[in-house]
């Protein structure tokens, strides 16, 4: 793995990026802003998914079961306790990692790998989701629904108020997330983890405890992602198990980082600010002509998938990192891409 830092024109880049979101509120209309929210929620939970598979090499295609849990256990207490969401998260943090413990430890104890893995994560994320149907005290099927309040008052510590509200908290989340895998890339559990994703039996030779690291790997991913299911539940106000924990859920997570360039640091940020506008404007012109066309959408998605894989088999951003020049020379931690 490479740690090679920005150079200085990618550094006033970003800064130049990052000012631009900051001021966007001002500049763009409530429907607008709901779209770059929705880009920097997947931005988030991609970044998450991405850390346990792009670094770590496990497979999940059930990270929906995280974002639903995250949710439902913030809801849960502030509907029923009145406990806010702050105080909520920490205990969806706690939830998750404590569930992909459970998930990595039978996983792993038992050495299931690669699609084998991958199917247990789809388990649970069902299995979570048919019993989250059947109980009535978070609402079953019907849904869970948090109280709406006049969205002309912003209170930060409750999470009620306007759309630019939910922006920032996104655009910070994001940005801490970024910094936080950044800096565990560049620990030596990262170095860790690039090893068991590059040669697990390698790794194994070497002296790396493999269970402990990919399971670090789960645990981390489901406790980074729960907080984007609290920010989902208290955005939309509601929850629904059919749709929170479905596979469509996981798989709109995990295309982002596959399509901006996965095993890198923006690989997942700039997917997110790609795929998520062109969903929405693609629904968009279909409302607009009046059409109908059930799946469409995920046909898309698919085919851009498919040229992306063809034409840039490493993604979006190591294609857009080389041409920009913005490292001294392909690598990992640097958000860089990755190497063939």
């Amino acid at each position: 793995m490479s740690t090679t830092p920005l150079r200085p024109h990618g550094w006033l880049l970003a800064a130049i990026l990052l000012g631009l979101l900051l001021a966007a509120p001002r500049f763009l209309d409530p429907y607008q802003l709901s779209v770059l929210t929705l880009a920097l929620w997947f931005a988030y939970v991609g970044q998450a998914w991405n850390l346990m598979m792009g670094f770590a090499g496990q497979l999940s295609l059930g990270h929906a079961l995280y974002v639903g849990l995250g949710g439902y256990a913030a809801a849960a207490l502030y509907v029923h306790f009145g406990v806010g969401p702050w105080f909520g998260m920490l205990l969806a943090v706690a939830v998750a990692a404590v569930v992909g413990a459970v998930i990595g430890a039978l996983g792993f104890r038992f050495g299931v790998r690669g699609v084998y893995f991958a199917l247990l994560t789809i388990a649970f994320a069902e299995f979570t989701r048919i019993a989250f149907d059947h109980w009535d005290w978070l609402g079953g099927s019907g849904g869970l629904f948090l109280p709406v309040v006049h969205e002309a008052s912003n209170d930060l510590w409750t999470l009620r108020g306007e759309p630019a509200l939910y922006y920032y908290v996104m655009l910070a989340m994001t940005v801490l997330a970024l910094l936080l895998v950044s800096v565990l890339l560049r620990s030596r559990l990262g170095y860790y983890w690039l090893a068991v994703r590059e040669d697990q039996d390698a790794a194994a030779a070497a002296g790396v405890n493999v269970f402990r690291t990919k399971l670090s790997a789960v645990v981390l991913s489901g406790a980074m992602t729960a907080p984007g299911g609290v920010i989902f539940a208290f955005m939309h106000n509601n929850l629904f198990p059919e749709e929170i924990f479905s596979m469509a859920r996981s798989i709109e997570i995990i295309i982002p980082p596959i399509v901006g360039g996965l095993g890198t640091l923006f690989g997942p940020i700039v997917g997110a600010f790609i795929l998520t506008p062109f969903g929405e404007a693609v629904s968009l012109a279909l409302d607009q002509a009046g059409l109908s066309l059930p799946g469409l959408k995920q046909f898309l998605y698919g085919l851009a998938l498919m040229v992306i894989i063809i034409w840039m088999p490493h993604g979006i951003w190591p294609w857009l990192a080389r041409r920009l020049g913005l490292f001294g020379r392909p690598g990992h931690g640097g958000g860089g891409e990755k190497a063939p």
